[in-house]
């Protein structure tokens, strides 16, 4: 017996539940878990199952295809784990959480290596016997150093690109080598502060709330679909080093969290929104 994720998204019009479910039907399949959405200002259907039974990947989705319309977009994805490269600079929260989630089995991924343009993270990662690639990106310009990186990534295949405080804006060439495929943890409820030490800058205005948003990457800048957020509250007593601090805390779980989601598909990418079930 097998098990597919099936997600579907299309313009919404009646009856789309229930031609999927007669596909589900008539191919004897069983629907373990089902989840759907209607966007009612651009009139967009999305839809989640996950199915058990025996079938074809290809003639399942043949038949959503046929049953759906042209228009509609399918995707019959047999849950296996995914391919991961995480890229660092030199903050170890971010990517120390990811690792200790790896060992402990809680990440459905491979994490193939660790990239970084700094070494301060070599013996992190060399505890937990994978690869630390370091591209030294002194002296030579930002598009010459992603042409070193993007030698590196080629040498394996590649869901997802996972920036761990990778600390360096990545070029429009680099993104549309893997569009889709980057997920980005920053400092998200400091809209106001730019720059180096952004809690810094909090402290100082007297902020009431720090959080996190994991996003995926796109030209502009830490505006791509977002994943996952959170906040916690933060007051007069706490100095700018405690915001910090807590705000790490905040950074590794979202990343945590949206890489969860992503590895498990339950993410729709939208007009630069997502549904996330």
């Amino acid at each position: 017996m097998n098990t597919a994720r099936v997600l579907i998204d299309c313009k919404d019009k009646k009856g789309l539940v229930y031609k999927i479910s007669k596909v589900f039907y008539e191919n004897d399949l069983n629907i373990v878990s089902n989840q759907e959405f209607v966007d009612k200002e651009s009139k967009h259907f999305f839809m989640r199952s996950v199915v058990e039974g025996d079938f074809q990947k290809e003639t399942l989705k043949s038949q959503l295809t046929l049953a759906l319309g042209d228009g509609a977009n399918i995707k019959v994805i047999e849950p296996a784990k995914k391919n991961i490269v995480i890229m660092a600079t030199k903050e170890p929260h971010a990517l120390g959480d990811i690792l200790i989630r790896y060992i402990d089995g809680e990440l459905d991924a491979n994490i193939l290596a660790v990239i970084a343009n700094r070494e301060n993270l070599k013996g992190l990662v060399e505890r937990f016997n994978i690869p630390f690639i370091y591209i030294n990106a002194d002296n030579i310009s930002r598009e010459e150093h992603e042409k070193k990186i993007l030698e590196e990534l080629k040498k394996y295949k590649i869901d997802y690109i996972v920036l761990a405080k990778y600390m360096r804006i990545l070029t429009p060439n680099f993104v549309k080598e893997y569009e889709g495929q980057i997920i980005n943890i920053h400092h998200s409820f400091l809209p106001a502060f730019i720059g180096a030490n952004p809690y810094k800058q909090a402290y100082e205005r007297g902020v009431k709330i720090i959080g996190a948003t994991a996003h995926f990457v796109t030209d502009d800048l830490d505006e791509g679909p977002i994943i996952a957020q959170d906040v916690i509250p933060v007051n007069h007593r706490f100095s700018w080093r405690d915001m910090q601090k807590a705000g790490r805390d905040v950074e590794k779980i979202v990343l945590a969290r949206a890489l969860k989601l992503v590895l498990e598909d339950r993410v729709f990418v939208f007009n630069n929104k997502t549904v996330v079930f």
